[in-house]
């Protein structure tokens, strides 16, 4: 199981999870409810770090042309897209920009994990998210326990450590935020602890 730290927003955290070799690192470019926000210019910064290993994910919210634009020139493996796609909208992106294509479906009921069928020959990683964008929600994460896919399946919404057991066998990548965090702001020691937990795995 692979591990990718969403929401960050300084130099140190960055470091942190590439000297840990943690497999994904996501920035939140595009939108400001999020508290995990962070501007262009920090982006820059943060992710002109020497990545290693570690894929960086440019997490956006429904974006227009010209921020598609403005983050395909930074150092993003990965566009990580929220909105209503479909397989031929997301190749279309990926031929103009260049990027990886991680889709997010957003889930708040059983019906809705089956839409990934919309983008899976596109998508290089599905994740299935809650529906709460900035906010860590639960769901039922045995819904995509059945689904076959070649795509490499990543879940969000709300895991925390104590989950990391069950889901192993539901998913290729776990996606964490919230559960990393201490009053809004992620904690290096939570970071390192989540870490050893998917090593053991």
């Amino acid at each position: 199981m692979k591990l990718k730290v969403c929401g960050l927003s300084s130099i140190n955290e960055v470091k942190t999870c590439v000297l840990n070799n943690v497999d994904y690192c996501g920035f939140i470019l595009n939108y400001p409810k999020s508290h995990r926000f962070i501007s262009l210019n920090k982006a820059k910064e943060i992710t002109s770090v020497d990545k290693k290993n570690t894929k960086f994910v440019c997490v956006l919210v429904n974006p227009n042309e010209e921020e598609l634009e403005i983050y395909s020139k930074l150092n993003f493996d990965y566009f990580q897209l929220y909105g209503n796609y479909k397989d031929l909208d997301l190749k279309k992106i990926k031929n103009k920009f260049r990027k990886k294509i991680i889709c997010a479906i957003q889930v708040k009921t059983e019906q809705d994990v089956y839409n990934y069928k919309q983008v899976e020959n596109e998508s290089d990683i599905i994740l299935w998210d809650s529906s709460g964008y900035e906010k860590s929600l639960s769901w039922d994460f045995d819904w995509i326990k059945s689904i076959s896919t070649k795509v490499k399946k990543m879940i969000a919404g709300n895991i925390t450590i104590e989950k990391l057991n069950v889901l192993k066998d539901v998913a290729d990548i776990v996606d964490v935020s919230g559960a990393l965090e201490t009053n809004k702001v992620k904690d290096i020691n939570k970071i390192k602890e989540f870490i050893n937990e998917i090593g053991k795995i």
